[in-house]
């Protein structure tokens, strides 16, 4: 880690709710310790029922880019975190051969997808909540 604050990669399949919401959610509660980026296997663009579900909690994601990580190549991470199970099984070697860690969440499409119409905002929020949670312990959890 020769670039100040250790550098974390949240990744998922597309970077548009997930990987976003955990990128919002450790700015807001670690950017003092971390450097934070999300991406995904393929650039999907932002979930705006995401952009709205983390407004309401009180992180803007708004201006986060939803990026392939393609267009990081080059780019050296200490740690990348992987959020969904397809982007743990298909995460290509990344250099500088960074820690991974997998902690899955459940998509909130997909259980909107399952859920009455009005309950769709809710499945987003709890996600988003889980996230948080998770997020919030990453610097007793890790050792980077």
């Amino acid at each position: 880690m020769a670039h100040g604050r250790p550098r974390i990669l949240f990744l998922c399949t597309g970077n548009s709710c997930r990987s976003q919401m955990a990128e919002g959610w450790a700015r807001r509660l670690h950017g003092d310790r971390y450097e934070v980026h999300s991406s995904g296997l393929e650039a999907h663009g932002k979930n705006a029922h995401a952009v709205e579900a983390m407004a309401a909690l009180g992180v803007d994601i708004a201006d986060q880019e939803s990026t392939a990580l393609a267009s990081l190549e080059g780019a050296e991470f200490d740690l990348v975190i992987t959020v969904c199970d397809h982007a743990a099984g298909n995460m290509p070697v990344l250099r500088g051969n960074p820690t991974r860690v997998h902690q899955p969440f459940p998509d909130p499409p997909r259980l909107a997808s399952e859920r009455a119409p009005s309950e769709s905002e809710a499945c987003y929020r709890e996600v988003a909540l889980s996230i948080r949670d998770w997020v919030r312990t990453l610097p007793d959890k890790l050792q980077v």
